[in-house]
């Protein structure tokens, strides 16, 4: 893409946000703010979502053996009534012109179990689990953070439903695999930690997976040998690590990216969903309910990875690969956009007529893992100039040779 055609501008005027996370977005360009908690995702922005969706899908479709489907935003109160959550704060209230109170939907156990009254016959439809990737709408009190706590917001919600607690179990625990693999492909996985939470109506437990920074809202409280923590809600029942029982954990920090649940048979039992067993007998079927927010781990990586500059993405979730960057009167960079545009390389392409310092400054915010320099100086040597982002120093490659360095 080139820049000279991309809507979006840079904005040096200070970002009055709360947030690191907020203030490199807005000021990058890759979000707008339309109101407390409510963001347009813009251009390069939305590139950075499809990317973190992509990894999640990855391991939803692989690891989980999951389903996607896309269910209704809009959600009757009459479920929450079987379910005893009408009265939940953040619910957003709405209604049919016609007649009839709705809901926006904050999840999804009370429509995906309803809907499965339609296909689960027997035991042997079961395990099977369904997610997807679709907006959330939650009437926070006090929407804060940037993108970490939104009233709307992308969210990944999967479902799954077993027949036996073993197979529940087996798959909760592959999720604990898949949502590593996510957070590891995302950067994060080093300062990212197995928690244990407070289980509310479902559980004993339920678990979160937090991600350490000091930008964060939550306090978590690590046990450096198992690397497993306990969040604040709960510690005061715990003197030590559940895994070892070690008593002096690290008071730690961190942002919450997912979170799991045991959620047994509430939701089945509320709306009679049932299966047959092999002794056709009726049965409750047993559920999980795995959730992640897609904006608020965009959020925290840019919370854990950006420095004076601006923001530092992997590989994995950046906009682009590459940003060509044009100094001078040079005529190679096109000829050198569209070889890297021929090998498959995602490349913003800076054509704008800027000043170096101008064109350098909103490369460090955007932060692309490669900058690739094309300028007289460069041209001198049949040469171009790259740079990691967050690396010091430049490399001067043969124009012939860096393409194998950026792939």
């Amino acid at each position: 893409m080139r820049q000279s055609k991309l809507f979006t501008k840079t904005r040096k005027e200070e970002i009055k946000e709360d947030s690191l996370n907020a203030q490199l977005l807005i000021r990058g360009g890759f979000i707008h703010k339309d109101l407390a908690g409510v963001y347009t995702y813009l251009p390069l922005g939305l590139r950075v979502i499809k990317k973190i969706e992509d990894l999640i899908r990855e391991e939803m479709d692989g690891t989980m053996d999951a389903q996607e489907i896309l269910m209704s935003a809009l959600h009757s109160i009459e479920n929450y009534r079987k379910t005893n959550r009408e009265n939940i704060d953040v619910l957003f209230h709405t209604e049919l012109s016609a007649g009839g109170d709705l809901v926006l939907g904050q999840s999804h156990e009370e429509i995906v179990v309803p809907m499965l009254q339609s296909f689960l016959n027997s035991y042997r439809d079961l395990p099977f689990g369904v997610y997807q990737i679709q907006t959330k709408f939650r009437n926070e009190l006090r929407a804060k953070s940037g993108i970490l706590r939104g009233r709307e917001f992308p969210m990944k919600d999967l479902y799954s439903f077993h027949a036996s607690e073993e197979d529940f179990c087996e798959y909760y625990e592959r999720c604990k695999t898949a949502y590593k693999n996510i957070f590891n492909k995302a950067g994060i996985g080093e300062k990212t930690y197995f928690t244990f939470a407070d289980g509310g109506s479902f559980s004993d437990y339920s678990h979160e997976f937090q991600a350490v920074t000091e930008a964060g809202e939550d306090t978590v409280y690590l046990c450096e040998k198992c690397s497993l923590a306990i969040n604040k809600e709960i510690i005061e029942e715990q003197s030590g690590c559940l895994e070892c029982g070690k008593k002096d954990l690290k008071e730690l920090k961190a942002i919450e990216v997912g979170n799991i649940f045991p959620l047994g048979t509430r939701f089945s039992k509320a709306f009679g969903l049932t299966y047959k067993d092999s002794k056709g007998k009726e049965e409750y079927p047993i559920m999980g309910s795995y959730g992640i927010g897609v904006s608020r781990l965009m959020g925290a990586i840019v919370e854990s990875m950006s420095d004076e500059k601006g923001i530092i993405w992997p590989e994995s979730v950046a906009p682009f690969r590459v940003h060509l960057i044009s100094v001078g009167t040079e005529d190679r960079s096109p000829e050198i956009y569209e070889k890297l545009l021929a090998e498959g390389i995602e490349v913003l392409y800076d054509d704008r007529e800027k000043g170096a310092g101008e064109k350098f400054a909103d490369a460090d915010l955007f932060g692309i893992p490669f900058r690739v320099v094309v300028s007289e100086k460069t041209l001198e040597k049949d040469s171009v100039e790259i740079k990691r982002r967050g690396e010091k120093e430049e490399k001067i490659i043969k124009i012939e040779n860096f393409i194998s360095y950026v792939k």
